[in-house]
Order: structure tokens, then sequence, then C-alpha cells
């Protein structure tokens, strides 16, 4: 079943939103696609229409599992995709986002097992987030934020939560990137502010947004 655009932007939003609560409310996704509530229930219904969600107001929307591996065939896609312009066409990871979202709807059946094979099947796109295979199953990769370590720990930089530009950009300042090596200096329990060092350099504050922003992967 063709779904447009818009449709196809909602059921990614709903298994994102559903990542991290389990009752995803129209409030939440209007809040994620800068939308008005009103509107997001008008989709919610034509969504449970097609089968691809369950609605209600005490549950919030879930994912069928068609609904599920809708969601997952885009994020396949999206990611192919930014794998695609940083390797292939030399765009810098903070750049490729918004053009990933206008590619991640061709709705060719043949081409993302193409480019999939054509890149020499990447398991993590470009900000470390797993590549869903072509079965949709979604490898798990770096799951623990940061901001979760403990003083004196190691870690290693495996993925971003949030792939703002400007949030990409402030990474690049710190010279912090995939595969960084970070050590937790300090916690800071007025604010949990973190001081930290990047790859055995000279100390650096760094905000709890920051660190919440960051998946790592505990040595």
């Amino acid at each position: 079943m063709k779904k447009t655009y818009s449709e196809e932007n909602y059921l990614k939003a709903i298994y994102h939103l559903g990542k991290t609560d389990n009752k995803v409310s129209p409030k939440a996704i209007a809040d994620a696609l800068e939308n008005n509530p009103a509107s997001v229930i008008d989709m919610l219904k034509k969504l449970q229409d097609k089968d691809l969600i369950t609605y209600d107001k005490v549950q919030g929307a879930i994912l069928s599992p068609a609904g599920e591996a809708s969601a997952l065939d885009i994020i396949r896609k999206h990611r192919l995709w930014e794998v695609f312009l940083v390797e292939k066409l030399q765009y810098g990871w903070d750049e490729v986002h918004d053009i990933a979202e206008q590619l991640e709807h061709i709705h060719d059946e043949q081409l993302a097992k193409k480019l999939d094979d054509f890149l020499g099947n990447p398991s993590v796109d470009p900000h470390g987030d797993p590549i869903p295979a072509q079965n949709g199953k979604m490898p798990v990769y770096a799951n623990k934020r940061l901001s979760e370590a403990e003083e004196n720990q190691l870690c290693k930089v495996g993925s971003v939560r949030d792939t703002s530009t400007p949030f990409l950009k402030y990474l690049k300042q710190l010279k912090v990137g995939l595969g960084s090596k970070i050590k937790v200096i300090e916690k800071m329990e007025f604010d949990q502010s973190m001081i930290i060092s990047i790859d055995d350099g000279e100390p650096k504050t760094v905000s709890s947004k920051m660190t919440d922003n960051i998946l790592v992967i505990l040595d």
C-alpha cells in the first residue's frame, strides 16, 4: 500500500517516540513534527483506518506490525542516503539530514537494495545510527548516553541522538566524532554537566544537554 510523504513522516516519528515513551501522545507527535494537535489527530485516524497504527486516548499511538515495517523501511532508506551523501558526495555529517529527509520518500522497491549493495552494505550511518536490515531487523549498537557514564570511566562515541546541524557543528568545534574516546573526569552534582577529556586532550566542561545526546560504548 503506497503511503503519502506525510503518512511516512508520522510513522517514522511514532517509531522514534515509541522508543523512549510507551505512550505516544498527539502532543508529542505535534511537537516532533511541528504540527498542530488537531491535524495530528486527523492523521492518526487515517493511519488507523489503514491498519498502520492503533490509537486511543489512554494508550496513545502504537505502530501495528505493518506500520513498524513501514517505519523501519523509511529509516533504512534515510540512513543509506546519508551514507551515500557523506561517502560518495563528500557532504559533511552536519549537512545530510535534511537532504536525506527528501530522498527517503522515493518509492522504488529496488532502489534501497541497490544503494545498500553499492555502498558495501554499511551497518551504521554517518551519525553512528544502526541501519535496519532489508528484513526490517534493527541492529543494536551504542545505546548508553554519555550522561550515564561514571567518573573516571572511559567510553567511545558510537552515535548521536541529536542530528540537527547546530549540534553537529558544536561537536565539530569540540572535535568529537564517531569513535572519539572520552574520559569522564568529573560530574557536577548541581547541573549534571561534566568535565571530560576527548582523545586525551585538555579537559573541557560540557553541558548535560550535550552528554544526553551522545551515545557511547562503555569500556
